[in-house]
């Protein structure tokens, strides 16, 4: 049997665990976002410099300018389309990103609660005769926290969801203004 002092002890050891322990998982995830949203800048870059030297080269090669107009104006669609997908994409890896980040968040702070939780119980159960007062406001402080967190995490996601929802609302908004002003065919 441990002493309260040593359970405090080996409680704060295992917090500053788990807080690395989060920290740790929630840099993995911002980084994997990053990553994500470097590769896909370099391979929209990649592609929008081979398409432009192709372009370049068909313009050139235009015999005057009423064929070089045509050309240049049956770039737009294939452009705005491009770029829509690029949006489509990037709100994409933002939402995984979020999502991910979201979970490993969720499960760190769930393993911390429950560790929090025990140890309460530990020291409850050797705690001295006439603390089950001080023994009960704790549990209530810390059941007052959990609920205060579940609170902050619902309306994480409601924000989260929303923003989300807003993008894909616009993305489509403009799909639609391309497509009415793109040059028919």
């Amino acid at each position: 049997m441990f002493s309260i002092p040593e359970q405090f002890s080996n409680a704060t050891k295992a917090n500053f665990e788990a807080q690395f322990a989060i920290f740790s998982a929630l840099t993995n995830k911002a980084f994997e976002g990053v990553e994500k949203f470097v590769d896909l800048n370099l391979t929209a870059a990649k592609a929008s410099l081979e398409e432009s030297s192709a372009t370049t080269k068909q313009l050139l090669s235009a015999k005057d300018p009423q064929e070089f107009f045509s050309l240049a104006s049956a770039q737009a669609q294939p452009n705005a389309e491009k770029t829509i997908a690029y949006g489509r994409h990037l709100a994409s890896i933002a939402s995984s990103t979020s999502a991910e980040f979201s979970k490993a968040a969720e499960t760190q702070i769930a393993e911390t609660n429950r560790k929090v939780i025990s140890l309460v119980e530990e020291v409850s159960k050797n705690a001295p005769a006439g603390s089950e007062n001080a023994v009960a406001m704790l549990k209530s402080a810390i059941g007052n926290a959990n609920a205060g967190y579940e609170q902050f995490t619902r309306t994480a996601k409601q924000a989260a969801e929303s923003i989300e929802s807003n993008l894909t609302s616009a993305v489509s908004q403009f799909t639609a203004a391309g497509a009415k002003f793109a040059p028919k065919k």
